[in-house]
């Protein structure tokens, strides 16, 4: 069996014999040029897998030769062999997106080398991962029976992300395993937060960092110190779409993730984001600043007052400190906010909201072909990546390193792929978020759920004395007994938000600077 059909022109080409004969010995297919024009003549004709190409040819160079058979053939990889070593012939092979570089004399290791990288490479890296894994399997297993903190879990779901990246792009077999191991991850972890999610929020207890910690703990002691600081907030944004964008920005920014923070529940921005922007619970918010809380019924939007929630966190906190908010809803809004940087630079903070990635989850709910372009979490993850690359964002992270600032990034939850419908019965005015309930005389299975039932133990306003909360766990989303299909058939396999999950829940926050 074949594994694989090389290219190889070289004006010398008789005194690689050696190489030639090697490389047929280890199953490789070889077809030998003496010139860049056969060698162009040979690609139009037939597909090679590789190509090796001697730089310095009589008539046609290497160079030359290599533009051409890339406007034939742009995915064949093209190994670039010479006998210089100066720099700009280096630097142009390399511009014109060579797969490899070598410099004479070669010997076959070189060779066989370059050909495992280039040929075989992505199916080395395919079993190499998938073996890795599968090696990892039972140590998981053990982390997950063995966490009990928050920080178990965030260690166990860090890791967990890390494989999924892994595998997403290489081991297709064992995305169900894992997406297994996942779901018994997030079991345990609900069992926890049953367990725990009261207990936080009496006195003198020992929690994680959560939303309404954020501005206290991460944002003021960098602005005591003396620091510039711009707080972006992507909504809905989750840790594994956070590890994506950092390939991103790693170039110009040194990003410091300071472990992952807690998100409130409900896990949703009337909440979550309400809560970190004013250092409050959202009962207190309600009971200190009413007239900054939207109830859930009422139509107004629920985020509209987030920079006067921001001035009374200075005010009850007796700071001076000057400092601007914007949300971005698109490229347009961003451009112009990059166009307004430099006269923002001399507040001390500027609180930045992009709101793109939650209006692609949403978008995802409501349009088939978006649905179809993100049917998966590797695809989703895809979109965003490929949206950060494309959008205004990328424009606006570029401008923002010529500053003089410390950037902390975070978001205010996340989302999870929801696939099993649940029932719950309320009046007309339960909410109709898919993964949170409030509501009064709410009807629900108590096994499926994470009910809190005196919503003022953890810092949640009542619309009516005998409101309850309820929260879906794992990957549930609620469904009405009337029209139930209905529900089934739209919301499965959606992104939502609001309830329990490892991926709703634990929440990246990071310190950048500029390289």
């Amino acid at each position: 069996m074949s594994q694989g059909k090389i290219l190889w022109a070289d004006d010398e080409i008789d005194m690689l014999k050696a190489h030639i004969i090697f490389l047929t010995q280890k199953g490789y297919e070889c077809e030998c040029v003496t010139n860049g024009m056969d060698a162009i003549d040979a690609c139009k004709s037939s597909h090679f897998d590789i190509v090796f190409l001697d730089e310095n040819m009589p008539g046609m160079s290497g160079l030359e030769a290599l533009q051409q058979i890339k406007e034939i053939d742009p995915t064949v990889p093209i190994v670039m062999i010479t006998k210089s070593e100066e720099e700009d012939i280096m630097n142009e092979a390399i511009g014109k997106k060579i797969a490899d570089y070598l410099i004479k004399p070669v010997n076959p290791n070189q060779i066989l080398l370059s050909l495992k990288k280039n040929i075989k490479g992505k199916e080395i890296i395919n079993t190499v991962t998938t073996d890795a894994y599968r090696s990892e399997f039972t140590k998981i297993s053990m982390q997950i029976n063995e966490s009990s903190s928050f920080d178990d879990y965030a260690e166990l779901y860090r890791r967990l992300v890390y494989w999924e990246l892994q595998l997403s792009d290489s081991a297709v077999d064992m995305d169900e395993i894992l997406r297994m191991q996942k779901d018994e991850a997030n079991s345990a972890f609900v069992k926890y937060v049953k367990k725990n999610y009261e207990s936080w929020f009496g006195e003198n207890t020992d929690r994680p960092l959560m939303s309404q910690d954020v501005m206290k703990k991460k944002i003021l002691p960098l602005l005591d110190n003396g620091e510039k600081v711009f707080f972006i907030v992507f909504d809905n944004f989750r840790f594994d779409q956070w590890r994506i964008i950092r390939e991103l920005l790693s170039k110009d920014f040194l990003c410091e993730e300071e472990g992952l923070y807690c998100s409130m529940l409900p896990t949703s921005t009337q909440y979550s984001r309400n809560a970190i922007f004013s250092g409050l619970l959202p009962l207190q918010i309600k009971q200190l600043y009413p007239q900054f809380w939207i109830d859930e019924s009422d139509e107004e939007s629920k985020n509209q007052y987030e920079s006067e929630l921001i001035g009374t966190f200075f005010e009850r906190y007796r700071k001076k400190y000057t400092y601007s908010y914007n949300k971005i809803n698109d490229s347009g809004a961003a451009t112009k906010y990059v166009s307004e940087l430099k006269k923002l630079k001399d507040k001390d903070l500027n609180v930045v909201v992009f709101n793109f990635v939650d209006m692609l989850s949403h978008a995802r709910t409501d349009s088939k072909m978006i649905r179809e372009l993100a049917a998966t979490d590797a695809a989703y993850r895809s979109l965003t990546e490929t949206w950060f690359k494309h959008s205004a964002i990328k424009e606006f992270f570029t401008a923002l390193k010529e500053l003089d600032c410390k950037v902390v990034l975070t978001t205010d939850h996340g989302t999870i792929h929801v696939r099993n419908a649940i029932k719950v019965i309320g009046d007309k005015n339960t909410n109709a978020n898919l993964r949170y309930k409030v509501g009064k005389n709410l009807d629900y299975n108590a096994k499926e759920v994470l009910a809190i039932k005196k919503p003022e133990l953890v810092g949640l306003p009542s619309p009516n004395i005998s409101s309850a909360y309820i929260f879906a766990t794992n990957d549930d989303f609620f469904a009405y007994p009337n029209n139930y299909n209905y529900y089934v058939q739209y919301y499965k396999n959606t992104f939502q938000h609001g309830g329990v999950s490892l991926e709703e829940m634990m929440l990246p926050i990071v310190t950048m600077k500029k390289l």
